[in-house]
């Protein structure tokens, strides 16, 4: 018997679930008025699981009390065994909610990430670009299989900055320097910071540098 061409189509509901962290700046309940800047960070792979704690090791989380950051921070728990790719919706979900229930100024919504949070943001920022007022990408890069680097160019109108060490072990400088020469292309607004001795670690150095949270309230949507 010949092959048939069939298609199924239902409609189905599931839950998604991520645990994150939330910081509020010191004077977050000083003025109900006031509306504030977000920052979604996404962590590395190693800080993958269901203890929060792990999070806190590197990046906004790590930082933001001690530099007293200005900015709503919110920094979501990759499950275990799973990508940022793979929790797209849930992102997208946890957004509206943080901005449903706190004083979000939404016209100031930032991302970055590190390593595999580094392969998010791009990832990220490409599906949502009109939900972000710039990005920051750390040691990150593009998985061909989801169209990159040419998909970079979704971000031609996203300022973006991007950092890397030039002695990465882990992720090739050329996985960042691809997608900036994609948007470079594009006319989009990209800036590349490359540390010369560094290996993998190129966050440190990133997100204790005032300029960076500097740079990014100078962006609006």
């Amino acid at each position: 018997m010949a092959q048939q061409a069939l298609t199924l189509e239902r409609q189905i509901t599931r839950t998604v679930r991520l645990g994150y962290l939330l910081y509020l700046p010191k004077d977050y309940a000083a003025d109900p008025s006031r509306r504030w800047p977000l920052i979604l960070f996404l962590h590395g792979a190693g800080e993958r699981g269901n203890d929060l704690e792990q999070v806190k090791i590197h990046g906004i989380p790590k930082v933001a009390e001690r530099l007293g950051l200005p900015f709503i921070a919110i920094s979501p728990q990759c499950p275990p065994d799973t990508w940022w790719s793979d929790h797209v919706d849930a992102l997208d979900l946890l957004l509206d909610d943080v901005t449903a229930n706190y004083a979000v100024d939404t016209a100031r919504v930032y991302l970055t990430g590190l390593s595999m949070g580094g392969f998010g943001t791009w990832h990220l920022a490409t599906i949502f670009p009109e939900r972000f007022a710039a990005i920051a990408p750390i040691c990150g890069g593009g998985a061909w299989f989801a169209g990159f680097p040419a998909r970079a160019a979704l971000l031609k109108s996203t300022p973006v900055w991007a950092f890397h060490g030039a002695r990465d072990p882990v992720v090739p400088l050329d996985e960042t320097q691809k997608l900036v020469d994609v948007l470079r292309e594009a006319g989009g607004d990209v800036r590349l910071t490359v540390y010369p001795e560094a290996g993998h670690d190129a966050w440190s150095e990133t997100y204790d540098n005032p300029e960076l949270y500097t740079w990014f309230l100078a962006h609006r949507r």
